[in-house]
């Protein structure tokens, strides 16, 4: 499982620990962005897959070309009325067709592969951004959004106002006194629960936020271990409000392989929000950043 698997839960509503961070995950778009523009003749009409591109849709104003997204499609709430077409990586070509779409629009995570050379043949033209877990792989998917929908100069001031939002996150990222701490970021949604290493979009968010993972040594997702978990002692766990809900709530949470006997639990250290807005890589990016940042600094180990 990967970070693709995170993003088909529902939209925001809170986090996990009380004190009030994450607010910001329940900011509403601009008016704006929440305005559907108007349908024309050269609208082409447009099937968004990924929940990042649909949201980033909704905020260039073109929300009234969508006659299909995907079911990680979830922000904002508007989003999850409109008609699905599956999950992200099992795509049916009929099912998207039925939709007469003209353009696709996705990342290299959908698929299967297939598919997507159906809709090529079919006439759909497709227009897919690369995965890197960073900030230009939201710029990626402005430019991408814009080209789609044939709104360039939206785009383009919505990557103005990106860079303006993440030049402002790296200036209010907290220093840390003592060492970064130690996080544990744990995918667990109705599956066996697993832990994540190099080169996921949680370590990348992690690292962006002055955080360190306590698990090393390999890549991707593994099964979660209370031995591994144990010897990791994390003093902070993350994971999401899905997989909380998925585990029965937090005090079930806890009790997944070897949580109960580390820092963490000992302080009760787990935030736990919605998994589009911290996985997602799309605009709000800067925002997540900077709130994981502020409850990171907040910890014992951080002010050491």
């Amino acid at each position: 499982m990967r970070r693709r698997a995170l993003l088909a839960g529902g939209a925001w509503a809170g986090g996990a620990w009380a004190g009030g961070a994450w607010a910001g995950a329940g900011l509403a778009l601009p008016a704006r962005a929440q305005t559907a523009a108007a349908p024309t003749a050269t609208a082409p009409r447009l099937v968004c897959v990924g929940g990042a591109l649909t949201e980033i849709v909704y905020r260039l104003g073109a929300a009234a070309q969508l006659v299909g997204t995907d079911t990680t499609s979830l922000y904002p709430e508007a989003a999850q009325r409109t008609p699905k077409v599956g999950y992200q990586r099992q795509l049916s070509a009929e099912g998207l067709l039925s939709l007469r779409p003209d353009v696709l629009l996705t990342t290299d995570e959908a698929g299967p592969p297939t598919v997507i050379e159906q809709l090529r043949a079919a006439g759909v033209r497709v227009i897919s951004t690369t995965t890197s877990h960073d900030l230009a792989e939201v710029q990626r998917k402005i430019d991408a959004a814009g080209q789609a929908t044939r709104r360039e100069a939206e785009a383009a001031a919505l990557q103005q106002q990106l860079l303006a939002d993440w030049q402002r996150s790296r200036q209010a990222l907290p220093r840390l006194a003592g060492p970064a701490p130690r996080l544990l970021f744990v995918l667990a949604h109705g599956n066996a629960p697993q832990v994540a290493g190099a080169g996921t979009g949680a370590e990348a968010m992690l690292r962006l936020a002055g955080g360190r993972n306590a698990l090393q040594g390999f890549n991707g997702y593994r099964a979660m271990t209370a031995e591994a978990v144990v010897a990791a002692a994390p003093d902070l766990v993350l994971s999401t409000r899905q997989a909380v809900q998925a585990a029965g709530g937090e005090a079930a949470f806890w009790q997944l392989p070897g949580l109960s006997l580390t820092p963490a639990f000992a302080a009760r250290r787990l935030q736990a929000p919605d998994a589009l807005w911290l996985l997602g890589f799309g605009p709000r990016l800067p925002q997540a950043v900077t709130e994981l940042a502020q409850w990171i600094a907040g910890t014992p180990a951080a002010r050491a």
